[in-house]
């Protein structure tokens, strides 16, 4: 076990901001993370669990620990005649597992396919697209309370899952290290292509006869054409939830902008795109220094190189501020700022 002290988190999130974390440890095995924690020196220190880092906006250097939690392993649990239960440990990369499991005909995940992050982070935020969240294949997972390290396991409805939203957000917020996910899979798929443009996507692919694997290369298609490689431009994806709308709000609106798009959901609530919203409050393409708002989406926030995270706090604050003025809509984060 080796901890690093004033350790850069440059490459190790997906703005690629240059910012410190006071220690730093991987994570490579329960021994090693039962002797960090087991240590006196770190007990009272901040920490934050980190994956892929696709979902965080380091705003100032973090004055703590820096868990990067690399705990690797796939297995078969279960199966019986129409559905298999697939554990995954916190550390495996999420689109490696999606292909994990497309590869041997396991469905419910192929929607999820191409979302930055790790098994272990997908939970806290209920990670979804395209119709299709991590609730619905979710089955249980297991995790460390960090007050006792006593290993807890939750269900579905104990993780509480919500629009972008667990439990592991909420009131047990940096309370629990999550160690590893269980999903239970179908083996006869049901698709869910009719939200975006998957169906568009699926017939300029002209496929004869549907399988999970045309749906995640669709699904694959969309996000690499509509999403900038955080590779090449540092980015952390979506950066706003896209806000849920009560009939009456959404009427008001609606009734001066009929171009809107929406998604009316089972609830009778309308989801809007928050694109849409901040696209029409004049920030598509807007960049100031090396900090902007993506030309082709403008629900991502980009670092062209050098920008602070500051810098990007304050423009999220200014996109938000302007948002409310127009339409008296209150975007939230997805990304967590530390």
């Amino acid at each position: 076990m080796k901890i690093y002290e004033n350790f850069s988190l440059k490459t190790y999130h997906t703005f690629g901001i240059e910012v410190n974390a006071r220690y730093f440890i991987e994570i490579t095995s329960m021994a090693d993370l039962h002797q960090f924690l087991n240590h006196p020196f770190y007990k009272g220190l901040p920490k934050l669990i980190l994956g892929e880092g696709s979902n965080v906006l380091f705003s100032q250097h973090f004055e703590g620990v820096v868990i990067k939690l690399s705990l690797k392993g796939i297995n078969i649990v279960k199966e019986d005649a129409d559905n298999v239960w697939m554990k995954a440990a916190a550390g495996e990369i999420w689109h490696d597992f999606v292909l994990h499991c497309i590869a041997r005909d396991f469905a419910g995940v192929e929607n999820l396919s191409l979302i930055p992050g790790t098994v272990g982070a997908a939970p806290m935020q209920n990670i979804g697209a395209y119709g299709v969240e991590l609730a619905d294949s979710f089955d249980s997972l297991t995790a460390l309370r960090l007050s006792d390290h006593k290993i807890c396991i939750f269900d579905h409805n104990d993780c509480q899952f919500g629009y972008r939203e667990s439990i592991f957000k909420k009131s047990y917020k940096d309370q629990f290290i999550i160690l590893s996910v269980m999903f239970k899979l179908n083996k006869k798929p049901t698709f869910r292509v009719e939200y975006g443009a998957i169906q568009q996507t699926l017939a300029e692919m002209d496929i004869k006869e549907l399988k999970i694997q045309h749906v995640s290369q669709a699904v694959i298609h969309i996000r690499q054409q509509k999403l900038p490689d955080p590779k090449k431009i540092g980015n952390a994806g979506s950066f706003f939830k896209n806000p849920i709308l009560s009939p009456i709000d959404f009427k008001n609106i609606f009734a001066t902008n009929p171009e809107m798009p929406y998604f009316l959901d089972q609830s009778g609530y309308y989801k809007v795109p928050a694109a849409w919203f901040i696209e029409k409050c004049g920030w598509k393409g807007h960049r100031s220094g090396d900090t902007g708002v993506h030309a082709h989406h403008a629900l991502v926030l980009v670092n062209y190189g050098n920008s602070s995270g500051s810098d990007i706090k304050n423009l999220a604050e200014k996109i938000q501020e302007s948002v409310k003025i127009k339409f008296s809509i209150e975007l939230i984060p997805e990304v967590n700022i530390f």
